[in-house]
């Protein structure tokens, strides 16, 4: 049986890695080849996406910051009510890093990205050491680590020094039944982050000035959290809204602009890529490496930079079309699933 822990899960509040998560385990649960056991939080009880699962009563109620540290540390000076949870377990997976319950069974570890090190300047000193103290040990503690790109391999070789035998690049997949074009595009281009500091929102609201300037009927549309209470003239922030809305912008959207500083993979643009809409993307961290030559690349410190990619794909959408939706055929939620069923079949 492989194990399954997710006691640091909070929903909603995780973005990426929560999709990531309750993907793979749908993934598993149509194309997996072993027994699987979810360990859940008392905060996400219907997160095991139908596999067979359990809660961890002994795992504190925790969903803001201060609230899972004190859950974390409880289970790490208390362990042994939890690893009895995993006690049948031959492999337990941690799909979100870190090793909570660490057990005597072989561990996987899914490493999503290295930013508090890559741009530490992005986090607070409390953030950082709490990643070095409790992140680092986890994931060298491993006996395999899945990334998502092969970006985060490196990054994990180089700032970590893992040995890269023990590293398996697994990527993220695309739910095809969802994302599929659908009916005209309209005037707006659409941009779906919360607003992170490495999001980049200002640089992009300087860049859509310009093209604003250029094209004054021109929308900027933003999903996702955060505070958008000062955004400028013609953008539109929606703030959180439901994933067939998301769907629904991306299919209706004369383009997605994705200026983000840092990404361990960034699903968005192969999304939106999905759906036929033409994509303008940063060309930092691994998104070069996940659009491939689909999207048209930008500098996301320069404002210039991204006005002129999006100006050149809104001008001749037609071939960015064709190379998107080429490029998202060959990424699949089912894919991810056998990809990392393999890693467990290699410690089992």
């Amino acid at each position: 049986m492989v194990g399954i822990s997710l006691l640091t899960l909070v929903p909603g509040e995780l973005g990426g890695s929560e999709t990531y998560v309750r993907e793979l385990l749908r993934g598993l649960g149509r194309v997996g080849a072993h027994d699987y056991r979810v360990l859940l939080p008392p905060v996400a009880p219907g997160a095991a996406e139908g596999l067979p699962s359990e809660i961890a009563a002994e795992y504190r109620h925790a969903r803001s910051a201060r609230q899972r540290l004190a859950a974390m540390a409880a289970a790490a000076a208390r362990p042994g009510p939890l690893r009895a949870r995993l006690r049948e377990a031959r492999v337990v997976h941690y799909p979100l890093t870190l090793r909570i319950p660490t057990v005597d069974a072989p561990g996987v570890v899914t490493l999503h990205d290295l930013q508090h090190l890559d741009l530490p300047a992005m986090f607070p000193r409390s953030e950082r050491l709490f990643r070095q103290v409790a992140w680092h040990p986890s994931i060298r503690g491993a006996d395999r680590v899945i990334v998502i790109s092969d970006f985060v391999r490196r990054r994990a070789v180089e700032l970590l020094g893992l040995d890269a035998d023990r590293i398996r690049v697994v990527p993220l997949g695309l739910d095809h039944a969802q994302l599929a074009p659908a009916g005209a595009r309209e005037d707006f281009v659409y941009y779906p982050a919360r607003r992170w500091p490495h999001k980049n929102h200002e640089r992009l609201f300087e860049a859509f000035a310009l093209l604003r300037g250029e094209r004054p009927g021109l929308r900027l549309v933003l999903t996702g959290g955060g505070d958008f209470s000062d955004v400028p003239e013609g953008v539109e922030a929606l703030g959180h809204v439901p994933w067939s809305e998301v769907v629904s912008l991306m299919q209706r959207a004369a383009a997605l602009v994705f200026p983000s500083l840092y990404e361990g993979f960034g699903l968005p643009p192969l999304e939106a890529m999905a759906c036929g809409c033409p994509v303008a993307c940063s060309d930092a961290a691994a998104l070069p490496e996940v659009v491939g030559g689909a999207a048209r690349l930008f500098d996301p410190y320069d404002p210039a930079s991204i006005a002129a990619a999006v100006r050149d794909v809104l001008a001749d959408p037609e071939p960015w079309t064709a190379r998107g939706l080429e490029r998202a055929r060959a990424y699949s939620w089912d894919e991810t699933a056998r990809a990392t069923d393999a890693v467990y079949a290699e410690l089992l």
